[in-house]
């Protein structure tokens, strides 16, 4: 570890102070990037026990281990099984042949760029932390809670049963957030009837929880950074709600967890990245799993980026847990009922990195 690494642990850092006037400058970080700075500012470093596994070798990033790509062009039956048999083992899979041109696929993404390339002067008035706002642009939604800060500036939009006004929208990407939306929301519908399926259930089961109701997307730029192996683009963590609908560019850095190792995400051109989120393993009771997920710092040289759906159900004063039909003698609840705008917000009182909500709610 470099000297400038231990020395985030001096007594005499001000951290708070160096965190409040990077965010009081609404620049991000790609404004950091902008200014020319070839070190990062401490807060973004991390701590050395994370960054021991960064460096690729075999024991991080085995080659011969990949997240499974499927066919929805296949039977139904046959997708039913893989979709089941991924959702279970992985947590991870791709889909191709999804229904969605490429085009608004790649129109999504440069939109998503376009945004995060604006001059500071008219993002700026999008930057805000307020939870009530539909629209905020930020860096780092745990900046001031976290252990150290990650190497990306997010555009967080609310959708689903309240959306915003499309004027509310910043103009430069304001068709395409709300097109995504819309092709979100059938190929949601879709997978949600497979999954369900796959569990043995009706194809309607997991939609009558309103687990489409509410979609909250963000749209994630990772500029170049010019120390990766100090920081990372985004900390280890589970995602809360029921599954994530992602698109990536082409540059890679995406990670999973699994079987104690960590295993890319290799972009596929077209492809489209699903995982079971916290939400979904709490209601199949331990059948599908929601797995650890981080990206690495970006050191490609050109900036990345990523748009995830969070679709989650919009009745969020109602009660959640195992679904009935998944509970038995043989396998009891595994997870206590909570509702789910409790479960919301504990997710969002703590740091991103190693979060997992499964262990407080667990039986």
């Amino acid at each position: 570890m470099t000297a400038m690494a231990m020395s985030t642990y001096d007594a005499d850092y001000d951290r708070a102070n160096e965190v409040k006037l990077f965010d009081e400058s609404k620049k991000g970080v790609k404004g950091l990037v902008d200014s020319g700075l070839t070190t990062i500012p401490r807060f973004f470093i991390y701590p050395p026990e994370t960054l021991s596994d960064l460096k690729p070798d075999s024991h991080t990033r085995p080659e011969s281990i990949s997240i499974p790509i499927i066919d929805l062009s296949g039977s139904r039956s046959a997708i039913v099984d893989q979709i089941s048999r991924a959702a279970r083992e992985f947590g991870f899979f791709q889909i191709i042949n999804h229904g969605i041109a490429l085009e608004t696929i790649e129109r999504t993404i440069s939109a998503i760029k376009a945004f995060h390339e604006q001059p500071t002067e008219i993002k700026a008035p999008f930057y805000r932390r307020e939870v009530r706002n539909c629209v905020r642009y930020f860096s780092n939604i745990d900046l001031y809670h976290s252990e150290a800060a990650s190497w990306r500036d997010t555009l967080h939009v609310m959708l689903g049963s309240n959306p915003p006004a499309a004027g509310g929208l910043p103009e430069i990407c304001r068709e395409e957030v709300l097109d995504w939306d819309r092709e979100v929301e059938v190929l949601g519908g879709k997978l949600m009837g497979l999954m369900s399926e796959g569990l043995g259930l009706s194809t309607e089961r997991l939609k009558e929880y309103t687990c489409l109701e509410g979609k909250a997307m963000v749209g994630q730029y990772y500029p170049n950074c010019p120390q990766p192996d100090l920081t990372m683009g985004n900390g280890s963590h589970t995602d809360p709600g029921v599954f994530t609908v992602l698109i990536q560019d082409q540059t890679g850095g995406l990670q999973v967890k699994y079987g104690g190792l960590w295993v890319d995400v290799k972009p596929v051109r077209g492809a489209i990245v699903v995982n079971v989120g916290d939400l979904l393993q709490i209601m199949t009771n331990d059948e599908y799993k929601s797995v650890f997920h981080r990206v690495l710092a970006n050191s490609s040289g050109q900036p990345r980026v990523s748009v995830a759906v969070f679709p989650q159900p919009g009745k969020r004063e109602e009660l959640y847990g195992p679904l009935p039909e998944l509970v038995s003698p043989n396998k009891p609840a595994l997870y206590k009922q909570f509702m789910y705008l409790e479960y919301m917000r504990k997710f969002f009182s703590k740091q991103i990195d190693g979060k997992t909500l499964l262990s407080q709610y667990k039986l």
